[in-house]
This record gives structure tokens, sequence and C-alpha cells, in this order.
């Protein structure tokens, strides 16, 4: 009998709309907003394309992109050229692995938010741009204080203490003071600065781990104060830009999709929620979550299997029956396997898949983080987490 290897398989890259993943149920299509928006138009056009070419599921990713599931080989291209005439295919696979921007939702028209990710973003897939990892990333998070500090990116924009713009390494507390002309071309030489200086071997790599390993960033970098970090991620509901909603598991189906386009134009977020603009309420829909109480939010689960090839074990439906176990402000990932996707970073309780379909539990820790328990069972969960 063949034995399961517990040990994911690292392929080192997200995927795209070009380059889509290989996933249980079909491939996993990934589409990049452009600064985090789809107007009407464009939410509508994606919902149409889930229903008529993948399996009519949509997740949010932790960085902001928008999922479709259920695609098939054969339906791949009509759906590239559908996605195409929306406006939202990039000129070549490269160009839309180096675009991997998350924005701040929460902009205004004339703040300088969608500028910047304007000129980033043409930098980026333009010729010559730094050809950075698949997993490297820029966050835009120039809010009067910014909100995406714990989102995964490598390189920042914010605001300084004062006010004005800084492009930030993650992992540092310098940065290189900048105006809205200069903030794209210094982002793109610090990248650059990142593979000159052997950031990534193999092709792989990050900028924390490499500052971490005693690189040293240019002399054009120092010291800055940036400014204040809010404290924990928004929750659901009303807010002066629209009205934010939430999806368990931060997935929904094409039509919810299709219903909140019809309210205005829609934001992702790296908290796997969309901000419908100018919305003062939202429909009664199931998929819906618009409440910081709702159970659901304290659980965080991937896809799991059989939908994920590298699942040992289902996720959802587990996660669903111990989200109301949980007491307020306590957070669970369930996960099924150690590579932790739908939540790299650590959580209050961790349950990762285990061959045979039975799970390691982790206290404060990610899911390739050495276990406290091992080998539950399914059933038993229930009265272990009551106790933790």
């Amino acid at each position: 009998m063949k034995t399961m290897s517990i040990s994911p398989e690292i392929k080192g890259w997200c995927p795209g709309a070009l380059r889509p993943m290989m996933s249980g149920d079909g491939l996993v299509v990934r589409i990049r907003p452009r600064g985090g928006r789809l107007t009407t138009v464009q939410a509508k056009g994606v919902a149409d394309l889930s229903a008529r070419f993948g399996n009519g599921l949509i997740d949010l990713s932790s960085r902001a992109n928008i999922q479709l599931r259920g695609v098939s080989d054969a339906a791949h291209g009509p759906l590239i050229d559908g996605l195409r005439d929306l406006g939202l295919i990039d000129p070549s696979t490269e160009a839309e692995s180096r675009r991997n921007i998350v924005v701040t939702p929460f902009w205004s028209e004339g703040d300088g938010t969608a500028d910047l990710a304007r000129s980033l973003a043409e930098a980026l897939t333009g010729p010559g741009a730094p050809q950075t990892p698949g997993k490297f990333g820029y966050a835009v998070d120039v809010g009067i204080a910014p909100i995406l500090r714990d989102t995964s990116a490598d390189i920042r924009i914010e605001r300084t203490e004062a006010g004005g713009l800084v492009v930030r390494a993650d992992g540092a507390d310098r940065g290189a003071e900048v105006t809205m002309d200069s903030a794209a071309p210094t982002a793109l030489r610090l990248a650059e600065w990142f593979l000159a200086t052997g950031g990534a071997p193999e092709g792989r790599g990050r900028m924390a781990a490499h500052l971490a390993r005693g690189a040293l960033l240019p002399d054009a970098f120092m010291p800055v104060r940036a400014a204040v970090n809010p404290g924990p991620a928004p929750a659901p509901g009303p807010r002066t830009e629209g009205f934010l909603v939430g999806f368990e598991f931060g997935q929904m189906r094409a039509e919810t999709l299709s219903i909140l386009a019809e309210i205005g134009p829609v934001r992702s977020t790296p908290w796997r929620m969309i901000l419908i603009e100018g919305a003062h309420s939202v429909p009664a829909i199931p998929d819906l979550i618009t409440t910081l109480h709702d159970p659901r939010l304290r659980v965080i689960a991937c896809t799991g299997a059989p939908a994920c090839p590298q699942a040992l074990a289902p996720t959802r439906p587990l996660a669903r029956t111990l989200s109301a176990m949980l007491p307020p402000g306590r957070k669970l990932h369930v996960s099924g396997c150690a590579k932790g996707c739908a939540h790299p970073g650590p959580a209050a309780l961790t349950l990762v898949g285990r061959p045979g379909g039975t799970f390691d539990l982790i206290r404060n820790g990610a899911a390739a983080d050495p276990p406290a328990l091992t080998g539950l069972a399914p059933e038993a969960l229930a009265q272990t987490l009551s106790t933790e």
C-alpha cells in the first residue's frame, strides 16, 4: 500500500489568470483587480464568466485577489477572452506575476491612492521591470494610518508620521521618502536591489527574510517614523466609503457578486471581504456576513479535501461546526495540510490535516509549527477545543 506523505508540495508561485493552478475541482483562475477595484460592469461580467466557465464559486484571497474555481482546460481560453474584454488581463504571464499589488480599500477620490496604484502597476508591467519571485508583492497603504501591516507584501508605500510618502522594505523601519511621481520608480529600484543582492536564490525569496539574513538597504533608506498602525482588521458593516461585507471562508457564489454589483462598484480587501462603494445597506443574502459578531468570522479554513489535491482532510464542514464553540476574540485556523495557504501566520488555535483524516492541534502558531496534540479525530475536536 502506498503511504501518503504529510509534506505538501511547495510550488513557490501563485496562480494567475494566464497561469492558473490545477486543484481538485478544476483550474483556479486568479484575477488581480486593478487598484483593487471592479466597476459594476466588470463585477457583473466576472460573475457571469464564473457561472459560464467555472463552477460558480468565487474565492477572495488574503492578497485581495479574486479566484474563479472549477474551470476546465477547455473553458480556460474562452474565459480569458471574456476577462480580456473586461480589461482584466495583463499582456503576458510575466507582467501578471509582477503586478502583485494590494491596495488599501478605504480611499477616496483625489487622495492619491488610485494614482499611486495605477503608476505602480504601469511600472511593473512595463519593459525592463524586475522579474521578482511569484510571491513577491507590493502594498499601497497610504491612508491616514496604515492598515495593511498584517497583509503579505515585500515593498510598502505608506504615509509618514508627518503626512508625506515613504517607500519601505518589509521587515525594516527604514525607508526612502518619496513624492507621488517618484514612489513607483523608487519601489522598482528597491526590487532591483533585492534581486541584485541575492534576495531570490533559485527564483524564490521574500524581502523580510533577506533583511533578516543581514542584507543592508541602500543608503537612501533612512530611519523613518511611519504613521501609527490603527489596530485590528476592519469589521463588516457600514463605513464612510460604503458597506463592507464578509463571506464564510471568503467564498461567495457568482449570483451573490452579481447582486452586489447592482448596488455599486466593489473593492476587494485582504480580509476576504469586499466593500460596495457608496452603499448604506445590503440585501439579506445568506452568503453575506454583515456584523462583527457573526461566529463565522472566528474561523479561517482553506478549501480542503477533495477540492484541493494536497489537503489530507476535509476542512470546511468541520470549521463550520466548530465556529460557534469559539469564544469572542479567539481565532481558529483549519488547514488541510501544513502549507497553511488560507492563513500563513499564527492563530490562537490551528488544526492541520493528517493522513487518514485526523488533525494536529497547534497553539499560538502557524500550520507548519510543531503541534501540541496529534492524531485527533474530527468527532473529538469539539470536546478538545472546549478545554482550550
